[in-house]
Parts: C-alpha cells; sequence; structure tokens
C-alpha cells in the first residue's frame, strides 16, 4: 500500500511480555485503541482516515466506526475495508466456527487458557497461548503443510536455496504468533463466534449498544476469499446487509477467485489482484 497512501500500521505485543501492573486489554480496550488511533492519525494529517482490517480485527473495527459515526466524530473512517473477517460466523460456518459453537464457553475457560510461567515479564498474566492458536491453523491443513516442508527439502537437496528459500519465508512469518489476553480471547468466542452479538444487533460496547444502521457516511468494502477455510464466504459480506443505513454507493464486494484465508492480504494475489481493488475503492470514496 505503500506506494499510493502513508500507512500506520497498528499492532500491539505479546501478552507474555506485558507484566501485570499495565493492566488488561480485551475486546472493549481493542475497539477504544482503535478510537484513538483513528483519531491521532486524524489530528496529525488533518483527514479522516482509511482503516483496513485483517481478519478478527473486523469486528472491532466495525464496532469503532459504528460508534464513531454515531458520534459524529470527526475522524471517523472514510472508508473501512474488512478482509475475511468474522462479521458474522453463522454463515457458511467453517471448521473455526464449529469449534467455538459445539463446545461450551467453560470448555474454553479450562482448556486453552494458561498462565504466563516466570519467565516472561508477563508472569502470572492468563493467556491464550500463541502455540495453540497455530497448532490449530496447521492441522487444518496438515497435509499441505507436510507436503510443502518435503518439497523444500527436496529443493534444499538439489541445490535450489532460492525455492526453499521463499518455502521458509513463507513459514518464518507463518509462526510468527503471539499470546493472546485470556480477557480478549474468552471475550471474543463469547461475543462474536458463539452468540452473534454483532449482526444480531445486540453488541455492547461499555454499557452502549453497538448499532449498525449508525454508518452512514464510511463507505464499507468486504473481502473475502473462493477457498477461505478460516472466514466462510458470506462472513465478511454480512456487515453490508446489517448497514441498513448506509447508501449502496458506498457498499461494495469483492470475492477473490481461488484465494485462501492468508493470501487475501499476503503474497502475490494480494499484491497484483486484491491491492489494487483497495486502492481503487479508497481513492474513490477519498
Amino acid at each position: 500500500m505503500l506506494p499510493s497512501a502513508d500507512v500506520y500500521i497498528t499492532d500491539w505485543r505479546d501478552a507474555k511480555l506485558v507484566p501485570l501492573s499495565e493492566g488488561s486489554f480485551d475486546l472493549d480496550d481493542y475497539i477504544d485503541y482503535l478510537i484513538e488511533f483513528l483519531e491521532l492519525i486524524g489530528e496529525r494529517t488533518g483527514e479522516r482516515p482509511h482503516l483496513l482490517a485483517v481478519c478478527q480485527p473486523a469486528v472491532p473495527a466495525f464496532a469503532a466506526t459504528a460508534l464513531m459515526n454515531a458520534d459524529k466524530n470527526r475522524w471517523r473512517p472514510k472508508t473501512l475495508t474488512m478482509m475475511g473477517g468474522p462479521i458474522d460466523t453463522r454463515e457458511a460456518p467453517t471448521a473455526v466456527n464449529t469449534l467455538a459453537t459445539q463446545r461450551p464457553f467453560t470448555w474454553f475457560e479450562n482448556n486453552v487458557i494458561a498462565t504466563v510461567p516466570m519467565i516472561y515479564p508477563g508472569s502470572g498474566r492468563k493467556v491464550y497461548p500463541g502455540f495453540l492458536q497455530l497448532a490449530g491453523f496447521m492441522t487444518m491443513n496438515l497435509g499441505s503443510h507436510l507436503i510443502s516442508h518435503w518439497e523444500m527439502f527436496k529443493h534444499l537437496v538439489v541445490g535450489d536455496e532460492e525455492s526453499a528459500s521463499a518455502t521458509q519465508e513463507f513459514y518464518d512469518e507463518y509462526r510468527s504468533v503471539c499470546d493472546m489476553t485470556a480477557d480478549f480471547y474468552l471475550q471474543t468466542v463469547d461475543v462474536v463466534f458463539q452468540r452473534h452479538l454483532l449482526p444480531r444487533g445486540k453488541m455492547m460496547h461499555r454499557g452502549r449498544r453497538v448499532d449498525p444502521a449508525a454508518i452512514r457516511d464510511t463507505a464499507l468494502l468486504a473481502i473475502e476469499g473462493e477457498r477461505d477455510d478460516i472466514s466462510g464466504i458470506g462472513q465478511t459480506r454480512a456487515a453490508l446487509d446489517i448497514t441498513t443505513a448506509l447508501p449502496k454507493s458506498k457498499k461494495q464486494y469483492f470475492l477473490a477467485q481461488d484465494v485462501g484465508h492468508y493470501g487475501i492480504f499476503n503474497g502475490r494475489k494480494w499484491r497484483e489482484r486484491i491491492a489494487p481493488v483497495v486502492e481503487k475503492f479508497m481513492g474513490a470514496n477519498d
């Protein structure tokens, strides 16, 4: 995106590296931070920003946009692009969604939450460990990952280090996962994956309802991958259906053919086929 925009990347720290003294972090905090980020960027640039959310952040980004529209916040985003996001996981449920709905909330509390050990700055903090998240993603397509590693080995055997290096770089990035705070993870499981509160118009933020109909002048772009096995087809597009007060001229949908979840926002297909759509959309609503 750098050739066409000034890019601000918002990120969080690995939860196991954050001391307990710095407080908690949950879905409500995430929404607050996004609003603060947008206001800070707006103040610095003097323009309403464009907001792009990859996968899970689609929900808090949508909520922040709705709240800022309701408040007529000066720095509400001009556009919101959501890519492979779980706005409504009742649409085309994937294995990830099924896991969340087939087990009670207490199962997640008791089976996937761990306490950060003493060797880390965040000692004592309750987290959803990154290695569990990675293990879940890997096992969903274990056969493909095994084939990729076997192909990489064969490239190394014949001295094709360039091809092997490309695979290695992919997995170096793919395996880069952080621990999440238990507060954030469990609230997301409850609100997004089990009770579907946002598309039902019942999501609350600090005692205030997040109203999708409040979005009136932030243009929305929903992008989905045809082969996405994390966020099924229709889950992101649902954002366009629940924003009932937004004119159709400010809604756009793009289905990336033959693209999986990771390919929506990474690699050649993203650069050549998807990024131009995002750039054109932002330019048309600038």
